[in-house]
């Protein structure tokens, strides 16, 4: 068996780029498409084999230590299963070039709303650090005023032909091309500005239209609005996940917002009006008189506008009745008085209800 250093004519300590160059110059010697002579044509598949062993640190190290140079993958067995039948077999092996020009990652950012922008939707405007298009080449990845060049091993098929040994006798696989990588060109004058990859890094702002309804987990989709791929490939899509933040005064409930109205005692008593500051405006909410700590004043259409709706929730108002800890003594005589004439029984045990406003307290007390 032919020594793989002396068919490519470098030293056994050759760098990886050596061996690279000892290739391309024999290829572009020995390539069937240059020299159809039957001996050129048996040294190439002998450079070509020596190549795709000493390119690879696995297979030279192997090779150094005396050892095989690596049995049959799924990828040989594919290319086997290839020739003999005319499918792709187990390695489904690509035909033709490598496009540069590959999809771009997608992205994702989150983003805070408040409760108030949560109730009819928002638009906003948000900062993304991603890839974009190089602006020096427009995603060629070449230096303006130059093109990438056919590579001169493949001649711009992006695959080489070897002959490998098999149980099925010697056969013809096909492989990348190793000067060129599979694309079938060089780029001999890559780009300055991207290093060759057709996308810089970049800071842009985009404008999101957040929809009514949205809740902390929701994800929004833009399509196209993630990273530029290789070589000016398409953009990757956007993912935007929202975190609604904690509001002091109101909470929800689906599409309903909770809150509490702190009622005097007369005012319970003898029932009142009043005008309130609700996220999307003033609220004028009527008290019945009799109203017990934990009822709840319903305001229809006053909540939240359902995602993908036109309708809204409602605002639902849980009182309660706050009593006077500090009164005066002409006070606490009116408040005597009333009592001498109710003739009210004393205190005593009743059925246990877990009010609504209880469960607002809760609710509170979780999210602080």
């Amino acid at each position: 068996m032919a020594d793989h250093y002396e068919t490519l004519g470098v030293a056994r300590d050759a760098s990886p780029e050596e061996i690279k160059k000892a290739y391309r110059r024999l290829a572009r010697e020995l390539h069937p498409d240059v020299n159809p002579s039957e001996e050129a044509s048996e040294r190439f598949k002998g450079v070509t084999h020596a190549y795709d062993v000493l390119s690879d640190p696995n297979e030279r190290r192997r090779y150094d230590m005396g050892g095989s140079e690596g049995g049959a993958s799924m990828g040989d067995f594919g290319d086997i299963f290839e020739t003999f039948f005319g499918g792709s077999g187990f390695g489904g092996g690509q035909r033709g070039p490598r496009s540069r020009a590959e999809r771009g990652d997608d992205a994702m950012i989150r983003v805070d709303v408040s409760l108030a922008e949560v109730i009819f939707g928002v638009q906003r405007e948000v900062s993304i650090n991603t890839a974009v298009l190089c602006g020096t080449c427009s995603g060629s990845c070449c230096q303006p005023g130059t093109v990438p060049v056919t590579c001169d091993v493949c001649h711009g098929s992006g695959q080489v032909q070897r002959q490998v040994r098999s149980l099925f006798g010697n056969v013809v696989t096909n492989h990348p091309c190793g000067s060129c990588h599979g694309y079938g060109t060089i780029i001999e004058h890559p780009c300055v500005e991207c290093g060759g990859k057709g996308r810089v890094r970049e800071r842009r702002t985009l404008t999101v239209d957040i929809p009514s309804g949205i809740d902390t987990g929701t994800r929004l989709q833009m399509r196209g609005g993630g990273e530029v791929g290789p070589g000016g490939g398409p953009n990757g899509d956007l993912f935007i996940e929202f975190r609604v933040t904690h509001h002091d005064i109101f909470s929800r409930d689906g599409n309903d917002l909770l809150c509490t109205l702190q009622v005097g005692m007369t005012d319970a008593i003898l029932g009142t009006e009043s005008t309130v500051a609700g996220l999307d405006g003033d609220v004028q909410v009527e008290v019945p008189g009799g109203t017990q700590s934990g009822d709840v004043i319903t305001v229809r259409g006053r909540g939240i506008q359902g995602l993908r709706s036109t309708s809204r929730g409602d605002l639902k108002i849980a009182v309660q009745v706050v009593t006077p800890t500090k009164l005066s003594n002409r006070e606490k005589d009116l408040v005597r008085q009333l009592a001498a004439l109710r003739k009210e029984d004393g205190p005593q045990l009743g059925e246990f209800q877990q009010g609504f406003f209880g469960k607002i307290r809760d609710r509170f007390f979780r999210q602080g």
